[in-house]
C-alpha cells in the first residue's frame, strides 16, 4: 500500500486568454471563500500558488482581510510564496530570477507571515540547468514542478536530487501527471468511487512505480479552482474506496520527508515534452517582447540601480520603493504565458502598456538623478556628464547625445570624437517663453541631435563632466569611403559577391552571416513547419556601402527580399508574393574586438520564422551556451521517427541561451552575443539563431511537430479558435547582436561572459540644455532647487567603486532591509571556485540573497554566486 499526500491548491495564472482584470474578479470571490473555509476547518490547508503578487491584488480589494491571511499563514494553513510571481524559468536573466524571490519572500515577510520556502513552479514551461543555484541563493533547497521530466532519460525517479551547473543542489519532486493529478471538484465529490478508481488510484500508481516509492505526492488542484469543502470528510470517503492511504499533507511537509530518502542525483535541464508539452519552440514567439523584457532587464540592472548609489554618493535622495515598483512591473510581465508569448491579442495590449509603464519608471529615475547631479554641478549647455555605471575601470567608447544649434563644436583632442548620426529640427518663429516679467514670445533657433562617439579612460561607477565648446569648423562625422570592408587591429570583416567574411588573428570564417526563412504553421506556444515546405536561404542582394572615421568603421546593406505572403502561398508556384525590406548594419570600433549588428526589417508577410545564422566552420558536436549563471554544452541528439511514441512534441534540438552562444574547438570559438535573442539550434557547423516566429492563432491542433489537441485551450469543449493577428509582428523589427571570435589562450568561460558584459556596458549621458526639454521627458518639470549646505561635496570627476576581481557584477544596488548599505552581487562564471578576500579586507559583509549574515567564506562557488553589503560611506 502507498502513502498518498494530497495537497489542496490552485494554479491562478494572472492572464491567459483572460486579462488580469478577468482574474481579479475571479479572486474577488474565490480567495474569500478560502479564507472563510480555512477559519472553520482548522484540519484544513490551502497552497495559494506560490506568488505573492495576486495576494498583493486581492488584499488592494479587501484591505480588511490582510489579517486573517497574516493568521492562517501563521497556523500553517495557507500557503504564499515565495515568488512575486509565477515566473518563466528559462528567458528571464539570473538576476531576474533571483530578484523575483527575494522581493516575493520580502513581501510575504513584511506583511503576512514566513512564506512557503519552496522553489515552486507548477506549470512554467521547462526548467534552466541552473535554477538550483539560484534558489540556494535564497536559502531554499527544495523544488516542485510539473513539466519538464523524463524518468527513462533522467533521474529515473519522480523525485530527486537536482544538481545546477555547479555545487548547487535541491530536493526535487516532480508531479508528471500534473498539478491537478488529485483534482477533486464537485463531479469528482458526486462519483468518488470512480475517481478513486479511474484516476487518483492510477496517478498514485504512476507515481509510486516511477522509482519504487512508498509515498508520493498528489496535488489536488486545478486553474481557478476553489478550495476543497470539508476536505477532512472528503478524504476519510476516499480512503473507503481507494487501494492506497490518501491524507491531507503540504507541500513543505512532503519535502520533510523526502530528504530521509535515499534519491538519485540528476544534472541538467529540465525541458523534455514527454508527459506534457514544454514548448521548446516559444522562446521566439511574440519576440518583440522578449526584446523589451531583455532592454529592461539591462535598464533597471546596469543604469538606474548603479545611478541610484551614485546620486546617494552625490547626497541626492532616491527611494527604493519605486525601484522595486519597476521591479514587480517587470515580474507581472515575465510569467510564463506572458513572456512566451502564449496569450490573446487582448492580453498581448496589457504586456505592452506594462512594458511601456515600467520603462517610463525606468528612464524617469534615471532623468532625475542626472539632471540633479548636473544642477548641483552648475553644468552649462556646453557641458556633458558621462557615466560609468559599472563597478569596473573602463576604457574604449562611449555614444553620448547633445543637443546644439551647430554641428561646428569642438571637444579636447583626448576624446576623439565623432558624429555618428544626427537629426536637425528647423527654427520656429513666435515662440512662447516664461520669464520673470510674465510671458515674452521669440523666435527659437534651429538645433541638431547629435549621437557623438567618445574614447574615455574612466575608473567604476562615477562620471566625469567633458566640456565642448564653439569652432569653425564641423565636428568629424563617419564619411563613406570606397571600399567594402571594415577592419581594426583585431577584425577584418568584407562583404564579397554577397556574403560576408571574417577574419581574426590568423583565422578566417567564410560566409560568417546568412540569413534564412520558413513558413511557421505553428501557433503562440510553438513553431511547426508547414507540411511540404522547407527553409529558404536569403540572399544579401543589396548595395553594401562602408562610412568610416579614425575610430569608428561600419557597412550598411540596404536590399529586399521576395517572400510569399502567407501559409497557402509557400507551397504554391503562382502564390501571393511580398518584398520584404531590410537594413543591415555591421560595425567595429578601433578598440573591440566585437563586431556589432544591428538588422532592421519590416515585416509585411505573415506565419513565418527567420533565423540568422553564425557560420563558424569548426568541426564540433556541441555548441556552447551560456545560460544563467553558467555555461553548459549542448548537442543534436538523436530523433527517432515514431518520437510520438514516447513525446508529447517532438523533442527537437532548439534551445535556449542567456546573452551568448558559440561554437569552439580546442584552439577557437565564434560567439553570437545577444540582445534578447533567446533561442538556437546547431546545424551542421551553424549556429541558427531564432529571430522572430510569427503566428495568427493562440493555438491551434494536428501540428507537424506536435500532433494532437490544440494548446491554449481552442479545441476544447466550449472554447473557440482564437485569432493573434498581433502575433504576426508586422511593421518594423529590429534585431541587435555581436559577434566574437576568440583564439587561443583567449577561449574560455570568464573571457567570453567578460567580454559580452564589456559589450553590453551602457552609454550613459546628460547635458543640461533647453533647446528640447523632451530629449529627456521630465527636464521639463524637475525645477532648480536650493541645494542643503551639508550635501557631500562632489566634482567634475568622481569615482567611487573600481573593482577588479575574477568574477562578473551581477548586481550592485541600493539595499533592501539595511538602511544606508549597498548590496553587491558577484556571479562566477567559470567551472572553478574562486576567492574574493579582497573584499573582506574593504568591509564588506557576506550575506545570502535576502541579505541575511551567512559564513564569511569569501569564495564564490563554481557557477554560482554571492552576496556582499557594505555601508554606502
Amino acid at each position: 500500500m502507498t502513502k498518498a499526500y494530497l495537497v489542496n491548491h490552485t494554479h491562478w495564472d494572472r492572464e491567459w486568454y483572460f486579462t488580469t482584470q478577468d482574474a481579479q474578479v475571479l479572486s474577488d470571490q474565490l480567495f474569500t471563500d478560502v479564507l472563510d473555509e480555512l477559519e472553520t476547518h482548522p484540519e484544513a490547508n490551502f497552497t495559494l500558488d506560490g506568488q505573492m503578487s495576486i495576494v498583493d491584488e486581492y488584499v488592494e480589494i479587501h484591505p480588511e482581510d490582510k489579517k486573517r491571511i497574516h493568521d492562517l499563514v501563521e497556523r500553517e494553513q495557507l500557503f504564499i510564496g515565495p515568488w512575486y510571481t509565477q515566473t518563466d524559468a528559462n528567458i528571464p536573466t539570473t538576476e531576474s530570477l533571483l530578484r523575483n524571490l527575494v522581493i516575493g519572500i520580502d513581501d510575504a515577510r513584511k506583511n503576512f507571515g514566513e512564506p512557503m520556502m519552496l522553489g515552486y513552479l507548477p506549470d512554467t514551461f521547462g526548467f534552466n540547468a541552473n535554477l538550483p543555484m539560484i534558489l540556494n541563493q535564497v536559502g531554499i533547497h527544495d523544488f516542485l514542478s510539473w513539466r519538464g521530466t523524463n524518468f527513462k532519460r533522467q533521474a529515473g525517479s519522480t523525485y530527486f536530487k537536482w544538481k545546477a551547473l555547479g555545487n548547487s543542489v535541491v530536493f526535487a519532486a516532480n508531479f508528471p501527471l500534473g498539478y491537478f493529478t488529485g483534482q477533486i471538484d464537485l463531479d469528482s465529490k458526486k462519483h468518488l468511487k470512480e475517481f478513486v478508481h479511474d484516476r487518483l488510484d492510477k496517478g498514485i500508481k504512476f507515481e509510486a512505480e516511477n522509482g519504487n516509492h512508498d509515498e508520493v505526492l498528489i496535488p489536488s488542484g486545478i486553474d481557478q479552482m476553489n478550495i476543497v469543502h470539508n476536505i477532512l470528510d472528503t478524504v476519510k470517503e476516499i480512503n473507503k474506496y481507494s487501494e492506497n492511504n490518501v491524507q491531507i499533507s503540504t507541500y513543505p511537509n512532503f519535502m520533510k520527508r523526502l530528504r530521509n530518502k535515499d534519491l538519485p542525483e540528476y544534472q541538467g535541464e529540465l525541458r523534455y515534452p514527454t508527459y506534457s508539452r514544454v514548448h521548446r519552440t516559444i522562446g521566439s514567439v511574440r519576440s518583440r517582447n522578449k526584446r523589451k523584457n531583455f532592454y529592461l532587464e539591462e535598464a533597471i540592472l546596469r543604469r538606474v540601480e548603479p545611478l541610484m548609489l551614485v546620486a546617494k554618493k552625490a547626497g541626492i535622495k532616491v527611494s527604493n520603493g519605486l525601484i522595486i515598483k519597476l521591479w514587480k512591473q517587470l515580474f507581472n510581465s515575465q510569467p510564463h504565458d506572458t513572456l512566451g508569448g502564449s496569450v490573446t491579442d487582448n492580453v498581448a495590449v496589457d504586456i505592452n502598456h506594462r512594458f511601456k509603464q515600467a520603462f517610463e519608471i525606468a528612464e524617469g529615475l534615471e532623468n532625475y538623478i542626472k539632471k540633479r547631479i548636473a544642477q548641483r554641478l552648475s553644468l552649462t549647455d556646453k557641458d556633458v556628464i558621462v557615466f560609468n555605471t559599472d563597478p569596473t575601470h573602463f576604457t574604449g567608447r562611449k555614444v553620448i547625445e547633445i543637443v546644439t544649434p551647430s554641428k561646428n563644436i569642438n571637444f579636447p583632442e583626448q576624446f576623439d570624437a565623432v558624429i555618428l548620426d544626427e537629426d536637425y529640427t528647423p527654427s520656429r518663429p513666435n515662440i512662447m517663453q516664461l520669464t520673470p516679467n510674465g510671458y515674452k514670445f521669440k523666435d527659437e533657433p534651429g538645433y541638431y541631435k547629435l549621437h557623438i562617439s567618445i574614447r574615455v579612460d574612466m575608473a567604476g561607477l562615477g562620471y566625469q563632466v567633458i566640456h565642448f565648446d564653439d569652432s569653425n569648423s564641423e565636428l568629424s562625422m563617419l564619411e563613406q569611403q570606397n571600399s567594402t570592408e571594415i577592419h581594426n587591429k583585431y577584425v577584418l570583416l568584407s562583404f564579397v559577391d554577397g556574403q560576408f567574411n571574417l577574419k581574426v588573428n590568423g583565422h578566417e570564417y567564410k560566409n560568417v552571416i546568412t540569413i534564412h526563412d520558413q513558413a511557421n504553421d505553428g501557433d503562440t506556444y510553438d513553431y511547426s513547419p508547414l507540411r511540404g515546405d522547407h527553409e529558404l536561404k536569403l540572399n544579401w542582394n543589396g548595395q553594401a556601402k562602408v562610412l568610416a572615421s579614425k575610430d569608428n568603421e561600419k557597412i550598411i546593406l540596404k536590399g529586399k527580399w521576395v517572400l510569399p505572403y502567407d501559409l497557402k502561398d509557400r507551397n504554391n508556384d503562382s502564390g501571393k508574393n511580398k518584398k520584404v525590406p531590410y537594413r543591415l548594419e555591421l560595425m567595429l570600433s578601433s578598440e573591440s574586438k566585437v563586431v556589432s549588428g544591428k538588422l532592421t526589417i519590416d515585416n509585411v508577410i505573415l506565419s513565418h520564422r527567420l533565423r540568422l545564422a553564425i557560420n563558424t566552420g569548426i568541426d564540433s558536436n556541441y555548441v556552447h551556451a551560456q545560460i544563467q549563471g553558467g555555461f553548459r554544452d549542448t548537442e543534436n541528439l538523436p530523433i527517432d521517427n515514431n518520437w510520438n511514441d514516447e513525446f508529447v512534441e517532438k523533442p527537437v534540438n532548439i534551445y535556449n541561451f542567456d546573452k551568448s552562444v558559440g561554437i569552439q574547438s580546442s584552439k577557437e570559438g565564434l560567439y553570437f552575443f545577444a540582445k534578447g535573442e533567446k533561442e538556437y539550434e546547431k546545424v551542421g557547423d551553424s549556429i541558427f539563431i531564432t529571430l522572430m516566429a510569427t503566428t495568427g492563432q493562440l493555438g491551434k491542433p494536428n501540428l507537424l511537430w506536435r500532433p494532437g489537441r490544440a494548446s491554449g485551450d481552442t479545441t476544447s469543449v466550449g472554447h473557440t479558435m482564437t485569432p493573434t493577428p498581433m502575433a504576426q509582428e508586422l511593421g518594423e523589427n529590429i534585431f541587435e547582436f555581436g559577434i566574437e571570435a576568440f583564439v587561443d589562450d583567449e577561449l574560455n568561460d570568464v573571457n567570453v561572459a567578460r567580454s559580452v558584459n564589456e559589450w553590453l556596458s551602457p552609454s550613459v549621458s546628460y547635458q543640461m540644455q533647453k533647446y528640447n526639454l523632451f530629449v529627456n521627458r521630465l527636464d521639463n518639470k524637475i525645477w532648480d532647487i536650493e541645494f542643503l549646505d551639508n550635501l557631500p561635496v562632489i566634482n567634475d570627476k568622481e569615482s567611487w567603486l573600481t573593482l577588479d576581481l575574477p568574477c562578473e557584477v551581477s548586481a550592485i544596488y541600493p539595499a533592501y532591509s539595511i538602511v544606508d548599505h549597498y548590496v553587491l552581487r558577484l556571479s562566477n562564471m567559470s567551472d572553478k571556485e574562486v576567492p574574493v578576500e579582497t573584499l573582506k579586507d574593504q568591509g564588506y559583509i557576506q550575506t545570502n540573497a535576502l541579505e541575511q549574515n551567512i559564513e564569511q567564506t569569501f569564495k564564490v562557488g563554481p557557477y554560482s554566486m554571492a552576496t556582499f553589503i557594505k555601508r554606502i560611506d
